[in-house]
């Protein structure tokens, strides 16, 4: 059983496309409320990972484990088996992801986008649900924009609405990928202020989510995480505190990694 301070945990595991080995034999555990951001080069296996969290891709091999209960397995006496979809919903329901490319639904409003899942997921009242979308456009500066549609807004107003979106399901954990890789460069400061403000809990009046963000911001990572993992060929290479992977990393692979990006 996972640890009740752990949000997720994920045990050798391994996945792999055809012949090519995306994550090889990963162990990782994140506290409840840690802010650990991915770094590492394209195709280091930081989006499989984040995607395993979900079950959008399973592993071949090993265990994942969020807040205590194994996602998309279950065990029958001594050996894993695939779990039931009722329960795999139940166990990633506690689990939020925004995307690199915002996958709003054209065809309804802001609002609408923000509204749908907690209405049709958590059966929650219509009126329940518009009023919080609400307040969640408003945490994320888009008061104005609740009845606007996706091709209406600019795409850091459309990677607002989905952090918004992700948030109405009131998620323990948010997952980010690359949230600001498919944005021009005038609008991904408006992006990450909001990320911050959630990492300081000013978005959610529990505050402490767990967030895990894969990003190539460097200083951002280095602003807003209070660990920094660097993955290097399906592998994590380093983990620790931003402070020595950013001023004093210990592994050969991070300083070159480190020295590309900064220098570009």
């Amino acid at each position: 059983m996972i640890e009740e301070n752990a949000a997720v945990r994920l045990t050798a595991v391994r996945k792999a496309f055809g012949q090519h080995v995306v994550l090889d034999g990963v162990d990782l555990e994140v506290p409840l409320g840690q802010k650990l951001a991915v770094i590492g080069r394209s195709g280091s296996g930081k989006t499989t990972l984040l995607r395993l969290l979900l079950m959008l891709d399973r592993p071949d091999s090993g265990t994942v484990e969020v807040i205590g209960q194994l996602l998309g397995q279950k065990r029958v006496g001594d050996r894993l088996v695939k779990d039931d979809e009722q329960h795999l919903r139940k166990v990633r329901s506690n689990i939020g992801m925004v995307f690199q490319h915002f996958n709003l639904f054209p065809h309804m409003t802001a609002l609408q986008n923000i509204t749908e899942a907690p209405i049709h997921v958590l059966n929650q009242p219509v009126s329940d649900a518009r009023d919080h979308a609400r307040e969640l456009l408003g945490l994320v500066g888009l008061s104005s924009k609740a009845d606007s549609y996706p091709r209406q807004l600019s795409g850091g107003e459309q990677q607002r609405v989905a952090i918004a979106r992700a948030l109405a399901m009131k998620p323990r954990i948010m997952l980010f990928d690359e949230v600001t890789s498919a944005l021009d460069p005038e609008v991904i400061g408006e992006v990450l202020d909001v990320i911050r403000n959630l990492a300081r809990g000013d978005l959610t009046p529990e505050g402490g989510m767990t967030m895990i963000i894969v990003t190539h911001e460097m200083s951002f990572a280095r602003d807003i995480a209070d660990r920094v993992i660097f993955m290097d060929c399906g592998a994590i290479a380093e983990d620790a505190s931003p402070e020595v992977i950013f001023t004093n990393p210990q592994q050969e692979r991070t300083r070159s990694f480190l020295g590309s990006v900064l220098r570009r």
